[in-house]
Formats: C-alpha cells, structure tokens, sequence
C-alpha cells in the first residue's frame, strides 16, 4: 500500500510540492541567514515527495528559537493549510489516506527544526 500510495501522491500534486519547496531552499541558501531554514525547506520537500511509510517526531526543545521564528514567518499558514486540505480530504473515503498525510506533513512545517523523519513500523 505505501508505494501504491507514494506513486498516487506523486503524480496528484507531490512532485510539485517537492519541487517547490527545494527551490525555495535554495533560494534560502543563497544567503547566509537563511541556511538553516533552507535547510528545513529540503526536510520538508522530502518529505512531500515520499510520505507513505514515514512518521515525523517533533522536538521543540532541540531548536525552540528557531521554531518560534519559523512559526511566525511560515509555519502557521503552511499548517493550516495543511490541516485544511487534509480535513477536505477525510470528506471522501479514498481521501482519507491522503488526508493523514497532510496531517503528518502539516506537524512537520510547523515546527522542522529538530524534528526527524523516521520510517514507520
């Protein structure tokens, strides 16, 4: 199920966020000042290409400056809309699957700093 699933989300909408928010790491990396967010930008596009069969654990403690930063530049609107689009998801049966994904995805751009990506058991 997860590489059926990692193959829909590719080509329904997942390669263009993945493409997206590596070029906006990159943008980031050009200036000293944004490396570190960047650097999450490439986390997160990882992310958004492959998530079937990963888990995210945060830790806010690891980097709480650099969250704070995040979360009032970026990470608020990136996660409701998120958290919007997998509640219009969970509207259609099949949709529900995709929908816990942008759920996973939206705790993820939240709060990236010191959080890991892991495969799920």
């Amino acid at each position: 199920m997860k590489i059926v699933g990692n193959i829909i989300w590719l080509i329904f909408g997942g390669f263009i966020a993945f493409l997206m928010y590596m070029v906006i790491g990159a943008l980031l990396c050009v200036t000293i000042i944004g490396i570190p967010f960047g650097l999450q930008c490439f986390k997160i596009g990882k992310l958004f290409l492959w998530p079937f069969g990963k888990k995210v654990e945060t830790n806010f403690d690891k980097h709480p400056i650099a969250n704070i930063i995040w979360l009032i530049l970026v990470g608020w609107g990136s996660a409701l809309s998120a958290l919007i689009t997998g509640a219009v998801l969970f509207i259609t049966i099949i949709g529900i699957p995709f929908g816990k994904q942008w759920f996973k995805l939206a705790k993820l751009v939240l709060l990236p700093f010191g959080a890991e990506i892991k495969e799920a058991s």
